[in-house]
C-alpha cells in the first residue's frame, strides 16, 4: 500500500483529535495529491486515487459528518447521471461516489463530488454502512491548483509510453467532455452542442 501523503496524515491526526470521541472511520481527501486515505480505528487501511472538483466546481474543504447514503443515486442536475454508492457529506449535495471515469482519477475532473473507482466506492460504502454514519468523518484539505498544475505532466508521461496507433486514434478532449458527474457517454461522433444547465448549490443532490 502506498504511504499516505504528509497532508493526508495530518488531516487524519487532526480529525482523530477533534471532539470528545474519535470516529471509527476517517476519510481524508487531499486535493493536492488527488488521493484519499481511509483510516479505521486510527489505522490507515486504504489509499486510493480520486478526482475532486475541476476548475469552477471546487470540492469544499473542511471536516464533515456524512448525512446519508444512497446505493444507486441519480443526479437530477446532470441528466439523471448515475452516482453509485454515494455517501453525501454536505447539505449542498457533495458526495463521495463511484465513477466510470477511471482514467481521470488522480486529477481534478468532477463537478465538486469526490469520485472513486466503482469497486473502491462499493468497498467504502460497505465499510461506512457497517460502522455507521455517526462513526464516520470526512476531512478534505489541500490545494486543487497544485493537482491541476501536475496534470499536464502526467498526461505527457502517459503519451510517451503509448503506442503510436493509440495516440493517433485518440481525439483531443473538449471542455466538459466528461459531461456528467460520475458517468459519461462514449466519445461522440461530433462535438456536442454546448448548453448551460441551471444549477444551484442549494439543490439536494448532484
Amino acid at each position: 500500500m502506498r504511504a499516505p501523503t504528509l497532508l493526508a496524515a495530518a488531516l487524519l491526526l487532526a480529525a482523530g483529535s477533534a471532539g470528545p470521541a474519535a470516529a471509527a472511520v476517517l476519510i481524508a481527501v487531499d486535493k493536492s495529491s488527488q488521493r484519499m486515505t481511509v483510516s479505521v480505528d486510527g489505522r490507515v487501511r486504504y489509499d486510493w486515487p480520486v478526482s475532486t472538483g475541476r476548475d469552477g466546481y471546487d470540492t469544499p474543504g473542511g471536516r464533515f459528518s456524512p448525512s446519508r447514503m444512497v446505493v444507486d443515486h441519480r443526479s437530477r442536475e446532470w441528466d439523471d447521471a448515475p452516482m453509485p454508492h454515494a455517501i453525501f457529506f454536505t447539505g449542498r449535495g457533495h458526495a463521495i461516489h463511484g465513477s466510470s471515469h477511471v482514467r481521470s482519477l488522480g486529477a481534478p475532473a468532477s463537478h465538486g463530488c469526490v469520485r472513486l473507482a466503482p469497486a473502491k466506492a462499493a468497498l467504502l460504502y460497505s465499510l461506512v454502512k457497517a460502522e455507521g454514519l455517526g462513526a464516520t468523518r470526512v476531512v478534505i484539505g489541500g490545494d486543487v491548483m497544485l493537482a491541476s498544475r501536475r496534470a499536464p505532466t502526467r498526461a505527457v508521461a502517459r503519451r510517451a509510453v503509448e503506442p503510436a496507433a493509440t495516440r493517433v486514434s485518440r481525439r483531443p478532449a473538449w471542455p466538459g467532455d466528461d459531461g456528467w458527474d460520475g458517468y459519461g457517454s462514449p466519445w461522440p461522433a461530433a462535438r456536442p452542442v454546448s448548453y448551460a444547465p441551471t444549477y444551484s448549490y442549494g439543490s439536494p443532490s448532484w
